[in-house]
C-alpha cells in the first residue's frame, strides 16, 4: 500500500501556478495499477482517495501507520466503488460482492479489507473516498439498482445526464460521507451545469469509461479565474470548496462524485451564471 500527501492550495497561490504545478495540486493519476494498492492522503478536508486493481492476486489493507491512527478506518469511515468486472470486497472477515457501478460504505472502525478480482481477463477496479466520522453506521452493499436516480439537464444544450446518489442520507446513511455516478446521455458532453460552489463542502471526481484516446477538459478554480486540467480515464480531481467544478469531454464519460464537509445537504450550494466565468 503507498499513500502519497497533497497539501492543497488558496485561490490566492492558484493565480500563480502553470500547468505541471496545477496538476500536482489537484489532479490524481496512478490511482489504478496492477495488483496495487494506491491512497492519497490530502489535507483538503483530509480526504483519502484511493484505487486498488487486483489482479493475480487479492489485495489487503488497512493499516492506519500513515496517518498515526491504529488501523486506516479507526476514526474514518470509507465509499468503495467497482469500476471494472466483478470483484469481492472482505471487511472483517464479511465478504460483499460488487457488481460494476456497486458501492460498499464501509463504516467507522473497520480493521482489515481484502479486495479480490472474479477474473483476470476482466478484473475489478476499486475507487475508494474516505473521511474522518464522528459517528458509526453499518457497511451497507449498495447495488447499481438501489441508488436514487435523478435526471438532470437538457439533450439540447448537451448537458443532459443522470446522477445516481448511492451513499446519501436518502439511500445510505453515513457520518459525512456523500458518494455517486454520474452518467452523460449519448451526445452530451457537460457535467455539473450550471456549475457552482459549495463553501462549506469539497468534492472529488474520478472520470472513468472513457476511450484511452478521449480527454475531459476540467474546469476549476474561482468563477472569476477558471483554471483547466485534461484529465484521462480513470484520473481523479480535486476540488476545494473555494473552486467551481466543471467539465466538458471528447467523447463518452462518467464519473464518481464525493463530498465531505459541514452538512450533507446536496443542494446546499451557490450557482454561478456562465456569464460570470472567467
Amino acid at each position: 500500500m503507498t499513500m502519497k500527501v497533497l497539501y492543497g492550495a488558496s485561490p490566492e497561490d492558484v493565480k500563480g501556478y502553470d500547468t505541471e504545478r496545477l496538476r500536482c495540486a489537484f489532479l490524481i493519476t496512478d490511482l489504478f495499477a496492477a495488483d496495487a494498492v494506491n491512497f492519497t492522503y490530502t489535507h483538503v478536508d483530509r480526504l483519502i482517495l484511493g484505487g486498488a486493481m487486483p489482479v493475480e492476486k487479492s489485495l489487503t489493507f488497512g493499516s492506519g501507520a500513515e496517518i498515526g491512527t491504529p488501523y486506516l478506518l479507526s476514526a474514518r469511515e470509507m465509499g468503495i466503488a467497482n469500476l471494472g468486472g466483478t470483484g469481492t470486497v472482505t471487511v472483517d472477515g464479511k465478504a460483499f460482492t460488487l457488481q460494476n457501478r456497486d458501492i460498499l460504505y464501509v463504516g467507522r472502525g473497520a480493521k482489515e479489507i481484502t479486495v479480490a478480482s472474479a477474473s483476470v481477463e476482466a478484473p475489478a477496479r476499486f475507487y475508494m473516498n474516505s473521511v474522518p466520522a464522528g459517528a458509526d453506521f453499518p457497511h451497507r452493499l449498495i447495488a447499481k439498482a438501489e441508488a436514487k436516480p435523478l435526471d438532470l439537464g437538457e439533450a439540447r444544450r448537451s448537458n443532459k445526464r443522470r446522477l445516481a446518489m448511492y451513499i446519501h442520507p436518502e439511500v445510505a446513511p453515513s457520518c459525512l460521507l456523500l458518494m455517486g455516478i454520474t452518467d452523460l446521455a449519448e451526445g452530451s458532453v457537460w457535467n455539473t451545469m450550471p456549475p457552482h460552489v459549495h463553501e462549506r463542502r469539497m468534492e472529488a471526481y474520478c472520470y472513468f469509461d472513457m476511450a484511452d484516446t478521449d480527454r475531459v477538459v476540467h474546469l476549476m478554480g474561482k468563477p472569476e479565474e477558471t483554471r483547466h486540467l485534461l484529465v484521462a480515464n480513470g484520473d481523479a480531481v480535486l476540488s476545494p470548496a473555494w473552486s467551481i467544478h466543471m467539465g466538458a469531454g471528447t467523447g463518452p464519460y462518467a464519473f464518481v462524485w464525493g463530498m465531505t464537509g459541514e452538512n450533507q445537504e446536496y443542494n446546499d450550494v451557490a450557482p454561478v451564471a456562465l456569464a460570470e466565468l472567467k
